[in-house]
């Protein structure tokens, strides 16, 4: 009787310790939350993360798609898996079930959708386009009920020029009409990804879900919803990424993984922000380390793209956004910060699975060789080779916010613009650089031209027919004023209008002021003209060394000519036309592009002051 009452108490024993055992084991997640079929790259790997969850083994049924490895992990609350999916699996759900010995612990059900074949996704971005930058809390408030999310850290607060302000995906999605209208063919939009983050959580570059849209701006299905409205109304739409850093919020940053999977330092080491050592040849150990390993602030946790499974986690969830939404480029933040090697690998897979796809990386640089070492070249003497399509024109942006408030000199006003563009046989492809002349971490244009409206025209007039492809800032079209030394919520003020009970909406001719009118339409002009003219898009450049204050070049496509004068004086100027005689060839006439004015003899032209002239030509 008692060994029979010890037998009991043994079995019961061990009975509660598998139940307690069971009980401690849970899936939280696994990421990718689902993934497609006839993808080019067949293999997918899972991050599972939940409480034990190495105690288990996963194991699954389903025609076409094989488990190829389970692998653990020195954290027991991940685990990752290894899958091939076979070139004819068929879309469809199968059930994950977690095992310890014989019983399952729990279980989740993956889908795998049908991957979208339509040839008009996934289309990239090029010199046919005009990009507008948005800032999609401070554009418009479509929905007020999701401004305050129960259980999200940081509520909104429009009086706070750094607090969140409540615009969202539905205010973007209401406007598209506004952007078409003025001429606008593609939009980048900063992050929309979740940023719980006790505060500056707007501006969405600290992110702490990266396969989840902040619930303040919307649904991942109302991101899928606006790409579906832009496109029909022809615009495309660029993503904002960030393989850098991660707000410090993200459900891994007290459990991580690995202890490499972010760059760690005995105490706080901030980022030099130097992106030049990156390509130095003479850079020291030292000054590299503190470039690419130094966090970029005390919210933004450096992330270590050299374990290699973090590095797949952020191509895979690079390649679901793509997909999933059905962009057409990415913009990718701080792009000379992560390993480079890393950046390279992610652009060839990105290219793999999408061929005509654009990314344009921000390559926060003052010199144009320093900036052409990020785009695809071969020319690189380290050997490096970053197949990136696309760079911003950070010399060009600091060229234009100076060229057109200097008095015109041997190397001042207009000759800065020349200088910078004279420099590009350093580029694989000119006409691949996105040019501007503001963006949400400067001074607003308009500031920087003392809120001169010839000026501003002059320059726009300047980056609407240069090489390249061109992004204007949200607001700018409306004289959007700002300095970044007061504060980045100066910079990225509410757009008029976007908020019921604005004094003003500026999306319509009546909330604008005759200035802003006077601005506007100058935009609409210029914007829906390049939109249909393929020799402002693609024509090559020739430009003249400016001469007595007057700026000239040329761009030629096929039989077309246009020629573009800005006069960067505060006198009329007329030009004798001899000079250019190569360009001109046998043309004989010419019309104005803003103005309709026409010229029977092209002998001379005459220009106002600070003005700028943009005539085709005709024969």
């Amino acid at each position: 009787m008692k060994f029979f009452q010890k037998g009991i108490i043994v079995i019961t024993i061990l009975m509660v310790s598998l139940s307690l055992s069971a009980s401690d084991i849970k899936l939280n997640r696994i990421d990718p939350p689902f993934w497609w079929t006839g993808m080019k790259n067949s293999s997918l790997q899972m991050l599972v993360y939940g409480e034990n969850i190495s105690e288990t083994r996963p194991t699954f049924n389903y025609e076409g798609v094989k488990l190829q490895e389970v692998i653990l992990v020195e954290n027991p609350n991940y685990m990752f898996i290894n899958i091939e999916i076979g070139v004819n699996t068929t879309p469809g759900d199968f059930i994950i079930e977690f095992k310890k010995g014989k019983k399952t612990i729990t279980e989740y059900k993956y889908e795998l959708k049908q991957r979208n074949s339509d040839p008009k996704l996934h289309q990239g971005f090029d010199n046919s386009d005009v990009i507008y930058l948005l800032m999609p809390d401070r554009f418009s408030n479509g929905d007020p009920s999701n401004d305050n999310i129960p259980g999200m850290l940081e509520l909104a607060d429009r009086s706070n020029p750094n607090g969140r302000h409540g615009g969202d995906l539905k205010g973007m999605s209401d406007h598209l009409d506004y952007l078409n209208d003025l001429g606008i063919t593609a939009i980048w939009v900063n992050p929309l990804l979740e940023n719980d983050m006790p505060e500056y959580s707007y501006h969405g570059y600290a992110v702490t879900d990266l396969y989840k849209v902040d619930p303040r701006f919307g649904t991942n299905e109302d991101y899928a919803n606006f790409v579906k409205e832009a496109h029909k109304k022809g615009i495309k739409v660029i993503m904002d990424m960030i393989f850098n850093h991660l707000g410090t919020g993200y459900y891994w940053n007290d459990d991580l993984p690995m202890k490499d999977w972010y760059n760690q330092w005995p105490e706080f080491t901030r980022s030099n922000y130097r992106g030049g050592t990156v390509s130095d040849p003479y850079a020291s150990g030292y000054d590299y380390d503190k470039m690419v390993k130094g966090w970029f602030d005390k919210t933004m946790a450096d992330l270590n793209q050299n374990n290699k499974f973090l590095a797949n986690y952020l191509i895979q969830n690079s390649i679901w956004w793509i997909e999933y939404v059905g962009l057409d480029g990415i913009r990718q933040d701080t792009y000379p910060y992560p390993y480079k090697d890393f950046m390279a690998e992610w652009m060839k897979r990105i290219l793999e699975e999408y061929p005509d796809f654009n990314v344009v990386g921000e390559a926060w640089l003052s010199h144009t060789p320093a900036v052409a070492y990020w785009l695809d070249n071969e020319t690189n003497k380290d050997g490096y080779k970053s197949n990136l399509t696309n760079v911003f024109d950070f010399p060009l942006m600091y060229a234009i916010s100076k060229a057109f408030n200097e008095e015109e000199g041997w190397s001042t006003g207009t000759a800065q613009l020349y200088e910078v563009l004279s420099q590009d046989y350093v580029y694989s492809i000119p006409d691949n650089i996105v040019t501007f002349a503001d963006n949400h971490d400067g001074d607003r244009f308009f500031t920087k031209v003392k809120e001169d409206i010839n000026k501003y025209k002059l320059a726009m007039a300047f980056m609407m027919t240069t090489r390249g492809i061109p992004q204007i800032y949200y607001g700018t079209e409306i004289l959007m004023t700002g300095e970044e030394h007061k504060g980045h919520g100066d910079i990225r003020k509410d757009f008029p209008g976007g908020w019921e009970g604005d004094i003003a909406d500026a999306k319509t001719r009546e909330g604008r002021t005759e200035l802003q009118n006077e601005a506007f339409d100058f935009m609409k002009r210029l914007l829906n003209w390049r939109k249909n003219n393929k020799t402002a898009q693609y024509g090559r450049l020739t430009h003249y060394i400016p001469e007595d204050g007057v700026y000239v070049y040329f761009k030629e496509y096929r039989n077309n000519t246009i020629m573009v004068l800005l006069n960067n004086t505060n006198e009329d100027k007329t030009v004798d036309m001899s000079r250019y005689a190569e360009n001109i060839g046998d043309n004989k006439t010419g019309k104005s592009v803003l103005t309709r004015q026409g010229w029977d003899n092209l002998s001379t032209i005459s220009i106002s002051a600070k003005s700028p002239l943009i005539i085709e030509l005709s024969k």
